[in-house]
């Protein structure tokens, strides 16, 4: 009896330690994903205003990804900025206004 709770130890372990990592990895992925956005409506800020970010969750090897959408200051309609986040130094940089009703994302019917 002594050596079957000795096998199912480690596999025990070895499940709870699974378990907790992909907790982990989720968690991690989401304050990612939270501070992507948050840099990228900050980003943002000096040319929009009611900024939403949608963030790629994973982005690229070395960069976070997102579209922030809002209205221009001073004018009318709605633009989309590409945003890039740089994974080491945590900074946010958005492209040039893209029209946002002239993206035209959707393919041909």
């Amino acid at each position: 009896m002594q050596r079957n709770k000795i096998r199912f130890l480690p596999a025990l372990l070895l499940t709870f330690a699974a378990g907790s990592v992909s907790a982990s990895s989720d968690d991690a992925w989401k304050d990612f994903a939270d501070d992507v956005a948050a840099k990228c409506k900050e980003a943002a800020t000096p040319s929009l205003e009611f900024a939403r970010a949608v963030v790629d969750p994973f982005g690229s090897e070395h960069y976070g990804l997102a579209l922030v959408t809002g209205k221009p200051k001073g004018g009318n309609g709605f633009v989309t900025h590409i945003c890039v986040y740089d994974k080491q130094s945590k900074a946010a940089e958005i492209g040039t206004e893209l029209k946002t009703d002239e993206l035209d994302l959707l393919p041909d019917e």
